[in-house]
């Protein structure tokens, strides 16, 4: 099963920052690609692959699709939609049925607010509590429980660092 997050609404001017921090966790909780729909921010993809260098890991990225017809090719090809939205179903409710299903997963996440069309094409509106906070954190609370917190013990493949856990101090072994 594919991971796909698709990151739409990005306003360069003052969103570089938030969309880069959806692109990092996209990675690091196990997503198998970024899509910045419908703009192409070089600063944001740059970033993500500056990531993927050093602290290895593959992750398709993709900027300046037209974010729809993108969904709508993903649901084409058998995949489903999860739009993470304060105004969806609670997590907890429908988590089970979204990683017992096996279809690729394309989870939209916005940044500003979102047109209807997004509500009625998505196959799953789900929201991580019903109350204004960070995309960044209703992203990694998804995945996370999509995932059962088995992404946080992944390890990355091509790394040039890696962290040593520690109980004080901190620990980076280069892998050159």
């Amino acid at each position: 099963m594919k991971i796909y997050v698709l990151r739409i609404g990005h306003r360069p001017e003052r969103d570089k920052r938030i969309t880069t921090h959806v692109g990092l966790v996209a990675r690091a909780f196990g997503a198998s690609g970024f899509i910045l729909g419908d703009i192409n921010d070089k600063t944001v993809v740059n970033s993500l692959r500056k990531v993927l260098e050093t602290w290895g890991g593959t992750m398709e990225i993709l900027a300046g699709v037209n974010s729809l017809n993108y969904i709508i090719e993903w649901k084409k090809r058998g995949g489903e939609v999860i739009h993470l939205t304060m105004y969806g179903l609670p997590v907890d409710y429908v988590v089970d049925k979204i990683r017992n299903s096996r279809k690729d997963k394309l989870i939209v996440v916005g940044a500003e607010k979102v047109p209807p069309r997004y509500y009625e094409i998505a196959d799953y509106n789900v929201s991580i509590g019903n109350q204004p906070h960070s995309e960044v954190s209703a992203l990694a609370v998804f995945l996370d429980r999509l995932f059962e917190g088995k992404e946080l013990y992944k390890r990355y493949v091509k790394s040039k660092i890696e962290i040593m856990p520690q109980v004080k101090g901190k620990k980076v072994v280069a892998k050159y």
